[in-house]
């Protein structure tokens, strides 16, 4: 434990999650502990708006804040150098520095590595492939699809084996075919889907209302094509190699597929500075947790977000993953900075996350939302709905929860009326 009478929180990352842990944690405890966050750079990215980058609807200096006077203006000491490893059984962080930085408790917050390396050829760096999961990735995607426009070509987009973060694919695809359409070249452009969902609206999640019937009427409507229970083998410049599996698992079909620009979410894993740490990870490197956010071997550890590990929803053909969308990372939020407080006064934390899912998929000219409470069926509210309003309705939440980050707030008052009046609620209970 660290010396002095302050305790120390310390939260790694500063994504979704952690940007807005530091928040919440901070309002939470006041002046009963010395809060630290640590990530690898000091700017702040709103990441559903990359598929908007790749297309050329925003500059990413519109998605981004400089998270270092946020941080300082609330006294929150920040090191953006980022975290080496951790060493749980110390209670030491190791800065990419060489610095060892103490603490009483840890909040991990990192979000996941992306694993491009387990698919040959797969992914930005080393690969033929684009990305959208940081904006880097989306900018770089941006140059690869005006040259793709500009010479049209096969279009492939999609979600890998081991995925668990469907709706980008989704949106990517809608955006692609809306902004190919308004420079005229959609009828010059074929169009693939390729999933390891079992069925189109799977999302990792078997379904929330009638996402299945409301994405296949898309595709269809977007003349997209689309192959499920799909394993890529490996990807070659130009070309996509993908075995297709019956719902039970067997062989169906090989499809060799071109394009001249392909976009494919990658399967996470839990980033190096934590994987492998025995009663801390899983095989994956994801955070155990239990239902209060705590990890069972080192219970001064709490974890949130994109890192954590969730089983997967049933036995699928090809591996599929469980999402964390920005509400249920939310609601984790709140479970962690309210048993955080119980902590500091002496008490045993009490409160557990909903983890509900609330989801705005942008298409460009349209959209699907859905709400599933719980996350896992059976389902208290199982709830999709389509229309023009939803993108609007997630052009106003990017701008709100930008300005949220950059105001150094968890949660504006209005937010919660909202969610209040359509039965979302962070913690069991309420």
């Amino acid at each position: 434990m660290t010396t002095g009478k302050t305790p120390r929180i310390v939260i790694l990352g500063a994504g979704l999650g952690g940007s807005i842990a530091a928040f919440e944690i901070w309002e939470a405890v006041g002046d009963k502990a010395e809060i630290i966050v640590v990530n690898k750079g000091h700017r702040y990215q709103f990441v559903p708006s990359n598929p908007w980058v790749a297309v050329g609807w925003r500059k990413r200096e519109a998605i981004e804040v400089d998270l270092r006077p946020v941080f300082q203006k609330k006294g929150i000491i920040f090191h953006p150098e980022g975290a080496a490893r951790i060493d749980p059984a110390n209670n030491v962080v190791q800065l990419t520095t060489g610095e060892a930085l103490t603490y009483d408790y840890l909040v991990i917050a990192t979000g996941p590595e992306l694993a491009f390396d387990e698919i040959e050829g797969l992914g930005p760096h080393t690969g033929f492939t684009q990305s959208v999961c940081q904006v880097d990735h989306a900018v770089a995607a941006g140059t690869v699809f005006d040259q793709l426009a500009a010479n049209p070509q096969p279009i492939v987009i999609g979600a890998v084996q081991g995925a668990s973060c469907f709706g980008p694919a989704y949106e990517f695809a809608m955006i692609v075919d809306t902004e190919l359409r308004k420079r005229k070249v959609r009828d010059r452009v074929p169009m693939t889907f390729v999933t390891s969902e079992p069925y189109i609206g799977h999302l990792g999640l078997d379904g929330v209302g009638d996402t299945k019937g409301l994405l296949e009427s898309e595709m269809r409507n977007r003349h997209i094509k689309w192959i499920v229970n799909a394993k890529v083998s490996r990807v070659e410049a130009g070309k996509i190699f993908v075995e297709e599996l019956t719902e039970d698992g067997a062989h169906k079909a090989d499809h060799e597929l071109p394009f001249g620009f392909s976009m494919m979410l990658p399967a996470f894993r839990g980033v190096e500075a934590v994987r492998g740490i025995e009663g801390l990870t899983n095989p994956r490197g994801f955070i155990l947790i239990d239902k209060h956010q705590r990890n069972p071997a080192f219970p001064n550890i709490y974890s949130l977000g994109v890192c954590v590990a969730i089983p997967p929803m049933g036995k699928t053909a090809v591996p599929v993953g469980v999402p964390k969308t920005g509400f249920m990372i939310e609601s984790m939020v709140t479970a962690v900075a309210h048993n955080l407080k119980q902590e500091l006064s002496g008490q045993a934390p009490t409160h557990e996350a909903t983890w509900n899912a609330i989801c705005l998929a942008d298409f460009g000219d349209g959209g699907v939302a859905f709400f599933a409470q719980p996350q896992i069926p059976p389902r208290n509210i199982n709830w999709a709905a389509s229309g023009k309003w939803v993108h609007l309705a997630k052009e106003a939440f990017e701008g709100y929860f930008i300005g949220k980050v950059k105001a150094g707030k968890s949660e504006m008052f209005f937010e919660k009326m909202a969610l209040n009046m359509m039965g979302a609620h962070k913690l069991k209970g309420e």
